[in-house]
């Protein structure tokens, strides 16, 4: 009877345990996509401002849409496509259209670890 007791006791401490890590130690959402093409910062946005824009380059065109968080390729002029079909992101890995030069790079949430006055 007390095998089994502590066996569920610690069963339940490691179930509240993994819980608080997933709460606690999530990685922060980004709060802003950077678009570079060719190689320059062309424009900052913030992924809670739902838009809608176009990007050209010498390369061809893109349409990036911002909606609900996330952002994504809705349509491009290159002829693969991939960009679009990574679909809405909000974070981790940056949107790439090699053919047309664009890259959307995610900015996380940065937290102040103190201040020197």
């Amino acid at each position: 009877m007390k095998t089994k007791y502590w066996v569920v006791l610690l069963a339940a401490l490691l179930l509240i345990c993994t819980v608080l890590s997933v709460v606690f130690l999530r990685p922060g959402q980004a709060q802003q996509a950077e678009i570079w093409s060719d190689g320059k910062l062309i424009k900052t946005v913030l992924l809670r401002i739902d838009q809608e824009f176009t990007v050209e380059s010498a390369d061809g065109v893109n349409t990036v849409t911002v909606q609900d968080g996330k952002i994504a390729v809705t349509a491009a002029s290159c002829p693969d496509g991939y960009c679009m079909q990574r679909g809405f992101c909000q974070g981790g890995a940056q949107i790439v259209c090699l053919p047309n030069r664009l890259v959307i790079k995610f900015v996380a949430q940065q937290e102040i670890d103190g201040v020197v006055g």
